[in-house]
């Protein structure tokens, strides 16, 4: 099964040191249905709005470090707090779900549960957040600094390779840089001469020639 229900009480074995009081707070005031996923290449997490007897679904990607399992989760919570006082009558990232997205990391900023990179990072993006969970390229950068060691070895960033050397995407393709634009890198795909834009932290495999 691509997905497991989490007893709430084993759930502070994916949070920051002291957040998972405040965070089952909130899940078991709004009786949330959370499950941890396996690794998604789509989506780090997603939100299901209360419907009929089914409660408000959230998952999370399971191997995710501390930190970014936190502000997914917060991402999604956003997502029902939004839900309950708006209904489906705004936007899904529109400005009600910012400031109230904002509004949560500011409680766990305020209780300092992130380290000083972090906390930086966040506070840059609190007052308009990124439609995606922890998509700012600012934030990517500071989040992989706490990834787990055997996660750290799976790739390198688009942005840490040279000119000219050659990738793999996660799955499978094969890619050379040509070039840095100005928030994109240029990169062609070897097998049809294709042009394409990456984003300098989309995490690739390099590859390494053997010539």
């Amino acid at each position: 099964m691509p997905k497991q229900e989490v007893p709430l009480q084993a759930l502070s074995d994916f949070l920051p040191p002291g957040t998972s009081d405040p965070v089952l707070g909130y899940l078991n005031q709004h009786g949330v249905h959370l499950t941890i996923s396996r690794a998604r290449k789509s989506v780090l997490g997603d939100y299901r709005n209360r419907y009929q007897h089914q409660p408000h679904r959230i998952s999370v990607n399971g191997n995710l470090n501390p930190y970014a399992f936190l502000i997914t989760l917060l991402h999604e919570l956003a997502h029902l707090l939004t839900y309950e006082q708006f209904g489906n009558r705004v936007s899904a990232h529109g400005r009600e779900w910012k400031t109230c997205f904002g509004d949560l990391l500011k409680q766990f900023l305020d209780a300092r549960c992130f380290p000083e990179p972090l906390e930086l990072e966040l506070l840059r993006s609190i007052r308009n957040p990124a439609a995606s969970s922890c998509a700012e390229v600012g934030l990517i950068r500071v989040l992989r600094q706490f990834d787990a060691t055997e996660n750290k070895q799976r790739g390198v960033l688009v942005e840490e390779l040279a000119v000219r050397s050659q990738f793999r995407t996660p799955e499978g393709r094969l890619f050379r840089v040509e070039k840095r634009l100005r928030k994109r890198f240029l990169c062609t795909e070897t097998e049809t001469g294709k042009q394409y834009l990456f984003s300098p932290v989309y995490e690739v495999i390099p590859v390494v020639d053997a010539g």
